[in-house]
């Protein structure tokens, strides 16, 4: 089976190794031209996320005397502790999904090239965005050493719920930034349902520590941030293992497979026509 014969979801793999070097490049570039023309540079990369922690800790635990949040296996914790092991993982989807969704249209200019396969550009959005995650993920490290909550061997589990929400959110970008060239409507709908899911996700609440009833629970969990979230908090907070928890486990690389096969299989479909409606 030649590689343009191949199914969409095995080719793309060998692509991006193929062409590692210039995804890397493309995402190094994609990241300081966000900034581009602005005095303090990347630096807003960083301002912005925490204003929001501080803002929603502010609002939530002096505001409306949140306090402190307890996890089903009884362990206490500060309310800003909890925050950010929510936030920080949402801050990196909402952002890959509402950049990666409109990166046909911003590098409409390499679409209409021949030569360059186009494939590539959700990949460069996924990527771009990993820099100022990795930034977030020690600074709250140091926020939990703060408060006397040092690393442990749970805390590997963040490399492995990183990538897992790595591949979700490219998998759904695939989707996504191949619709939105012929509707182009579908970024405004992508947005609102960020706002949406961040509140349903839960991020700023606990679902532990609210009577929900098990058909709501079962609702909440079927967002895929939800295992994420739960998962940062798992490994930080919590110390379970991944696999304590099959079920959601289970489900969670069953959805990001389905969607990963169905955004791959459109894209590939539609990519053909990119170049004359861009």
């Amino acid at each position: 089976m030649t590689e343009n014969r191949k199914p969409a979801a095995l080719a793309l793999p060998q692509s991006i190794y193929k062409n590692r070097r210039l995804v890397a490049n493309l995402a190094k570039n994609d990241f300081h031209a966000k900034f581009a023309g602005s005095y303090l540079g990347i630096i807003w990369a960083f301002v912005q996320p925490v204003i929001t922690v501080l803002l929603y800790w502010f609002v939530f635990e002096k505001a409306l005397h949140a306090g402190t949040q307890q996890t089903k296996a009884g362990i206490t914790v500060p309310y800003v502790l909890w925050l950010m092991a929510g936030l920080i993982p949402w801050f990196y989807f909402q952002d890959v999904l509402n950049n990666g969704t409109n990166v046909l249209v911003e590098y409409s200019y390499l679409v209409k090239k021949v030569v360059f396969d186009v494939s590539l550009l959700p990949v460069v959005k996924v990527i771009s965005a990993i820099f100022v995650h990795l930034f977030f993920v020690a600074f709250m490290l140091v926020i939990y050493c703060f408060y006397g909550m040092w690393p442990d061997v749970y805390t590997i589990q963040l490399v492995y719920y990183s990538l897992a929400m790595i591949l979700m959110a490219m998998s759904l970008i695939y989707l996504t930034s191949a619709l939105v060239v012929f509707f182009r409507d579908l970024s405004q709908i992508v947005g609102i349902m960020l706002q949406v899911l961040v509140w349903m996700t839960p991020i700023m609440w606990n679902a532990e520590g609210m009577q929900l009833g098990s058909v709501m629970m079962f609702i909440l969990k079927l967002n895929p941030m939800f295992y994420i979230v739960q998962g940062y908090r798992d490994s930080l907070i919590s110390k379970i293992w991944f696999f304590e928890r099959p079920g959601i486990t289970i489900y969670f690389w069953l959805f990001t497979l389905a969607v990963y096969i169905l955004g791959t299989s459109v894209f590939r479909r539609l990519r053909v026509h990119f170049a004359d409606v861009l």
